[in-house]
C-alpha cells in the first residue's frame, strides 16, 4: 500500500496496490498492523455505507464532538466522489483549511481523516457508493455539522451551489466562526 499526506499532513491519501489479470483485480483494503504503524494507531469500531442516487449529492460537512469523537477511513466503491477533510482544531496551523482527494472504483483510492477534522463528499457521478471505517461508534448525541458553503472555508464543489443535492439538515449547519471550539490542536 502506497500512502502520501496531504497539504494538511494529519490527512493521508492511501492506494492500495492491485494485482490484475484478465478476471479483474484482488487488493488488500486494509491491513491493521500496516495502518497502525504507517498513518494512525487508531482501531475502527463501525463500518458505514451510503448511496448517493444523483450526481451532485453532497453529504456534510460531518463530525462528532468530544463524547465519541471518530476519525474515518474512506473509499469509494462505485462511482465516483470528490471527499474533503476541514481542520476544525482551534490553534492549528492549519485551522480553517480544507483538503480534498477524488476517490472512485477505479482508482481505489482512500482518505484518512483523523478526529478533529470535518467531513464531506460531493458525488461526481450517480449510483455512487461510499464506505468508511470509524474509530467511534455513531452517537446521535454529538453528531455535528459545519456549514458547506460557508465563504470563510471557500471549499471548491464541484458543481454550483443551486446544482448541489443536500439534506435538509446539511442545509442548516453553523458556520466556522459559530462553531464552539471543540477540537484543540496538541502538536
Amino acid at each position: 500500500m502506497e500512502f502520501v499526506s496531504l497539504a494538511i499532513p494529519d490527512v493521508v491519501l492511501l492506494t492500495p496496490k492491485r494485482f490484475s489479470d484478465d478476471r479483474g483485480y484482488f487488493s488488500e483494503t486494509f491491513r491493521e498492523n500496516w495502518f497502525r504503524n504507517n498513518v494512525a494507531d487508531v482501531g475502527f469500531v463501525q463500518e458505514n455505507q451510503s448511496l448517493s442516487v444523483t450526481r451532485g449529492t453532497l453529504r456534510g460537512i460531518h463530525f462528532q464532538a468530544p463524547g465519541c469523537p471518530q476519525g474515518k477511513l474512506v473509499r469509494c466503491l462505485s462511482g465516483a466522489l470528490l471527499d474533503v477533510a476541514v481542520d476544525l482544531r482551534r490553534g492549528s496551523p492549519t485551522y480553517g483549511k480544507w483538503v480534498s482527494a477524488k476517490l472512485t472504483a477505479e482508482n481505489g483510492c482512500q482518505l484518512w481523516i483523523p478526529v478533529g477534522f470535518g467531513h464531506a463528499f460531493c458525488t461526481l457521478l450517480p449510483e455512487t457508493i461510499v464506505a468508511y471505517k470509524v474509530t467511534d461508534y455513531y452517537s446521535p448525541a454529538d453528531d455535528r455539522g459545519l456549514a458547506y458553503d460557508d465563504p470563510d472555508l471557500g471549499i471548491d464543489w464541484p458543481f454550483s451551489a443551486d446544482s448541489l443535492v443536500l439534506s435538509e439538515k446539511d442545509r442548516k449547519h453553523p458556520t466556522l466562526r459559530e462553531l464552539p471550539d471543540y477540537f484543540l490542536y496538541s502538536a
